[in-house]
């Protein structure tokens, strides 16, 4: 636990939470230079727009089957390994995507290397909130999301540099050097005794599992504020999968803008989330999580519908930054409201559930989007979304009380 009399934005973070990022931020670099190009290399290796919703659709059954088995292996063999193994098996994933010599072999890929969003996802944030103060969370979410957000700055303008200068197979090659490099860096931590956990790992059992899930789900179904977090995430997450792949295909074929210009817009979307983690970190412990989140919606509904407006790059660019400042809003507010409302010991079951539940109940929503895109209007799937973000508002702001702030309120 990091020591009480450190103060200011640095000093927070820990030296474990330093190591940490620095992986998270390798690793992550790679996957935003992929990620934020894979619809249009998909297209260019023969794939349809509607194969393209179909290889995300697919790929996502990966997370869907292992999140919750993710989430309760960092809460028993400890967060550093569940993270080693899953980013050791997505080294193969990215290898993949290099020599892939169809969009198949992508989607094979693709399933690989979500084995490491099922082990890593969990882990992520139960690791930054068993690493942080109660009263200094809000700022150390922020914080470390913000750093690591970094990522989508650098990322996407990289793989938009050196594909549309160089070529997609370049760009991947330096993806999965800067992958491989974090898997190094986790394995270190995740063996050296220097990071070695507060709590003693345990023995993985079939029987621990299924009853930690069954203590999670009568959690998640009480009707309580953990309850609410899971409606407000389904509605959001199912919203979000219609409009992911096709971002960059909108940009490209209605936007009528280039593969460098595209990476420069997504990395004006990171760098509006990176400001946007400061300051929903610092409000969050300010004020209230409900209040952030409810303007976080408002900023990603605004900048969808500008980034349907828009005619020019910069336009473009506006409405992503805006877009980009919702969505970095959001994640510290979340993230602390549920390290808040879970047990410690129980976090990463808990990430690896919502991961679980909310995968199931999307899994359609690339394909279904692709198929919108196709058989109506390009810009209808983007349109639910806005609506998504404007119902999730009012939910947020009646149901996101803690329980002691009802009673605060209440006098």
């Amino acid at each position: 636990m990091p020591n009480k009399a450190k103060k200011g934005w640095l000093a927070i973070l820990n030296m474990n939470l330093r190591w940490f990022l620095l992986a998270m931020i390798m690793a992550n670099i790679a996957g935003q230079m992929v990620y934020s190009l894979l619809s249009l290399y998909l297209l260019e290796l023969g794939a349809s727009v509607g194969q393209v919703g179909l290889v995300f659709t697919i790929a996502s059954l990966v997370p869907m089957a292992l999140q919750i088995f993710g989430g309760w292996l960092s809460d028993t063999i400890g967060r550093l390994r569940a993270i080693a193994l899953g980013s050791s098996i997505a080294v193969f994933g990215y290898l993949l995507f290099l020599v892939s010599p169809s969009w198949q072999w992508v989607l094979l890929g693709l399933c690989i290397e979500f084995v490491s969003n099922s082990f890593v996802g969990p882990s992520f944030s139960a690791y930054i909130a068993e690493q942080a103060l109660e009263s200094e969370r809000g700022r150390v979410f922020g914080l470390s999301k913000s750093i690591y957000m970094v990522v989508a700055v650098i990322g996407p303008g990289l793989a938009g540099f050196l594909a549309y200068r160089f070529s997609f197979r370049l760009m991947l090659l330096v993806a999965l050097v800067l992958y491989f490099g974090a898997t190094s860096v986790r394995f270190w931590m995740a063996t050296a005794q220097r990071f070695a956990p507060t709590r003693q790992a345990e023995k993985p059992t079939l029987s621990g599992l299924r009853i930690q899930v069954g203590a999670m789900l009568g959690l998640l179904l009480t009707g309580g504020i953990l309850t609410w977090i899971w409606i407000t995430d389904a509605i959001g997450d199912t919203a979000f999968n219609l409009i992911y792949q096709l971002y960059p295909i909108y940009l490209s074929e209605i936007g009528k803008l280039n593969l460098e210009q595209i990476g420069w817009l997504n990395s004006g979307w990171g760098l509006a989330s990176i400001l946007a983690s400061l300051v929903a970190g610092w409000l969050t412990d300010r004020t209230s999580e409900r209040k952030v989140i409810v303007t976080g919606f408002f900023f990603e509904g605004v900048g969808l519908f500008l980034l349907l407006q828009a005619q020019s790059f910069p336009l473009f660019m506006a409405a992503m930054f805006i877009f980009g400042y919702g969505t970095g809003s959001l994640v510290p507010a979340y993230d602390t409201l549920i390290s808040k409302i879970v047990p410690e010991e129980r976090r990463g079951l808990a990430f690896g559930l919502f991961g679980t539940s909310l995968g199931l109940l999307s899994l359609p929503f690339p394909w279904i989007g692709a198929q919108l895109w196709e058989r109506f209007n390009p810009q209808l799937p983007f349109w639910l979304t806005v609506a998504a973000c404007l119902i999730s508002m009012p939910i947020a702001w009646f149901k996101f009380i803690l329980p002691e702030r009802q009673a605060e309120e209440a006098n």
